[in-house]
C-alpha cells in the first residue's frame, strides 16, 4: 500500500508521527469507455477553453473566481490557511461512537506509526479501546478540511472521515408519511417480522455478488455465449388494506424456510 498522507496525531502534549493509507478498495469492475464504431478507447484531454489546445498538467493552476476575475492559488496559499491542520491530526475531544449518526460517516483510513512512534501509537490505540470512546479530530486532506474520528480496530487505529453538519441536506422537501404514534395491527405484524428476521450481524456473509455474476457473464460472452436476462421485478403499489395480507405472507414464507 502507498501512503496518501503523512503527518502526526496530536494527543495532549504527545505527537505521534503517522502514515495514512486508504482502508477500502472498489469491488466493482473497471470498465473502459469505447467508441461504438470501432471499440477504440475514449480519451479525455485537458483543453484550454479559449484556444482549444491541450494543456500539460504541469501548466495547470488552481483559481477562485471573484467578480469575474480569478485569484490564482499555489501550495503555500493552501498551507497558509492553516499550516498546523495540513500536518497534524489534532484530537479535540472524545465521545461515545453511538452518539454519531451513521449518515455522517464517509471514508475510512488506516493509520500506521512512523519511525520511533510504536510505543506512543500503541498507547493511544489501547487507551481508546479501554475507554470505549472515539477521538474527534480535524485535519486538512487534499486542500479540504475534514472532520474525523479515531477508533481502534483490533491492532490498528482507523481514522474515519465524517461529514460536517452543513453538508447534510435537510429533509424538508421530501414527501414523507407522518410518524405513527399509535399501535396498529400492521405495526404489530411488522415488528414480529423484524424479530423473526433478526440475527447477529456477520459481515463475512455479505459478498459483492453482482460484480461476480457480471464478470461471469463477461467471460461467457468472450467465448460467444449469450446470457439470458433475468425476469424483471414488478413494483406493486399496495394500499393499507393489503399490508396485513402481505405481512402475513412474509411471516409464513420465513417459517417455511426455517422448517
Amino acid at each position: 500500500m502507498r501512503a496518501i498522507w503523512t503527518g502526526s496525531v496530536s494527543f495532549g502534549l504527545i505527537n505521534i508521527p503517522i502514515k495514512m493509507f486508504s482502508a477500502v478498495q472498489e469491488s466493482s469492475l473497471d470498465m473502459d469507455m469505447l467508441d461504438k464504431k470501432d471499440n477504440a478507447n475514449i480519451k479525455f484531454k485537458r483543453v484550454n477553453e479559449d484556444t482549444g489546445k491541450e494543456v500539460d498538467f504541469a501548466d495547470i493552476v488552481k483559481g477562485y473566481k471573484i467578480d469575474d476575475k480569478y485569484v490564482i492559488l499555489d501550495d503555500s496559499d493552501f498551507e497558509a490557511a492553516d499550516a498546523i491542520k495540513t500536518k497534524t491530526i489534532d484530537i479535540e475531544s472524545f465521545v461515545l461512537e453511538k452518539e454519531i449518526p451513521s449518515i455522517y460517516y464517509e471514508q475510512p483510513y488506516y493509520l500506521e506509526p512512523d519511525k520511533g512512534a510504536m510505543n506512543a501509537y500503541g498507547l493511544l490505540r489501547d487507551a481508546l479501546e479501554g475507554s470505549g470512546k472515539v477521538g474527534v479530530t480535524r485535519f486538512v486532506l487534499r486542500n479540504k478540511e475534514s472532520l474525523a474520528i479515531l477508533k481502534p480496530d483490533k491492532n490498528v487505529i482507523v481514522l474515519n472521515r465524517i461529514r460536517f453538519e452543513q453538508e447534510i441536506r435537510a429533509t424538508d422537501e421530501l414527501k414523507l408519511p407522518p410518524i405513527s404514534k399509535t399501535a396498529t395491527k400492521e405495526m404489530d405484524m411488522a415488528e414480529k417480522l423484524i424479530d423473526q428476521l433478526t440475527e447477529k450481524f456477520d459481515i463475512t456473509g455479505f459478498k459483492d455478488e453482482y460484480t461476480a455474476k457480471l464478470l461471469d457473464i463477461i467471460k461467457k460472452k468472450a467465448k460467444g455465449k449469450v446470457q439470458k436476462a433475468s425476469p424483471e421485478m414488478k413494483v406493486v403499489h399496495k394500499q393499507n388494506d393489503d399490508l396485513m395480507s402481505m405481512l402475513k405472507a412474509s411471516l409464513e414464507t420465513k417459517k417455511k424456510k426455517s422448517s
